[in-house]
């Protein structure tokens, strides 16, 4: 892909992506926090808690970096220091998006898998203070990233962009500091959900043969059972969110390996050709796009919040009409 040709593809990408996530997640927001939706209170906290860090990964990383990049190259954002500062806030933001993603698949396993502990696990109360400490300890590990930039150029005595130190790859500190923040996202994030949604398919599989075997003997074969029902929704609900963030996270991940076992840098150099940035370059507009996939989720598998987000459009809709009668 040749410079202009992927520069026009960037322009166009991040802020379609910043158009449709930010009033989308803003959407979830707003009617996941005034209304249920027929979902339990513990799910709700994760749901908004996720949608709010999808809403700042647009916000930071999407609007402050990428757009900010391509269309205000020399602003503020630019400076050094406030470049690093910029860099860690979007790792800590992206990292809390992920672990949240595996706190949400961790509290459904426990609530369909292990019943005798889901009535002390799956709580608001067990869920703020799981959001707090995803937040506290993804704040700590990345904060390092910030001493990690030196400048790029320094123009009138002002350090301009961030450019990764060289003894961030020959240092062996960086470099196992470098492998232990991948491994604790995406890595481990990724075999926890496979892992997870392994066991959870297997306790599904064996309770609804065994609860089928029982509604088929005592009401017919007719007759639906409402409690599978009702758990074949909870499952689609978790298995959509947890494999699309599978999917659009893959190449993020493969990058990482690309980068550490070829021993390349993470930005575009002379030991870097057109694939190796390709892959790079990509991965991280999957990685982004999974900040606006949840709220499609919800709408595609969630009715009473299709009904809500239908009746949210259709207001200020009407109001425009009364407007020009």
């Amino acid at each position: 892909m040749h410079g202009s040709a992927k520069d026009l593809v960037f322009a166009i990408y991040y802020p379609v992506l910043a158009a449709i996530g930010v009033p989308a997640n803003l959407a979830v927001i707003v009617i996941l926090s005034r209304e249920r939706c027929g979902l339990s209170r513990c799910i709700i906290y994760y749901l908004v808690s996720m949608a709010v860090t999808d809403l700042l990964v647009l916000v930071t990383v999407v609007i402050l970096n990428r757009i900010a990049s391509i269309y205000f190259p020399l602003s503020f954002l630019s400076i050094t220091p406030v470049c690093s500062l910029r860099v860690a806030l979007n790792f800590t933001i992206i990292d809390c998006s992920v672990w949240l993603t595996v706190a949400f698949t961790f509290d459904r396993f426990m609530a369909i898998c292990c019943q005798k502990l889901k009535i002390k696990y799956c709580t608001q109360k067990t869920a703020a203070r799981v959001l707090g400490a995803v937040c506290t300890l993804n704040c700590l590990k990345n904060t390092f990233w910030y001493f990690i930039f030196e400048p790029l150029y320094i123009i009138n005595n002002i350090p301009w962009f961030c450019s990764i130190k060289l003894i961030f790859y020959k240092s062996p500190a960086w470099a196992a500091y470098d492998w232990i923040r991948c491994i604790l996202s995406p890595c481990l994030p990724f075999i926890l959900i496979l892992l997870l949604n392994a066991l959870t398919v297997r306790h599904i599989l064996a309770a609804s043969r065994a609860r089928r075997r029982l509604w088929a003997h005592s009401n017919g074969e007719t007759q639906s059972d409402p409690e599978m029902e009702k758990r074949r929704k909870s499952i689609v609900l978790l298995f959509a969110i947890s494999g699309s963030f599978i999917l659009l996270y893959s190449l993020f991940l493969i990058n990482f390996l690309n980068v550490r076992i070829a021993k390349l840098s993470y930005f575009s150099g002379s030991n870097f050709n057109e694939a190796n940035v390709i892959l790079q370059e990509g991965g991280y507009m999957l990685q982004l796009m999974s900040s606006c996939v949840n709220p499609f989720i919800y709408a595609g598998t969630q009715r009473k919040f299709r009904e809500k987000l239908k009746n949210g459009v259709k207001y200020p809709l009407s109001l425009i009409v009364k407007l020009f009668k």
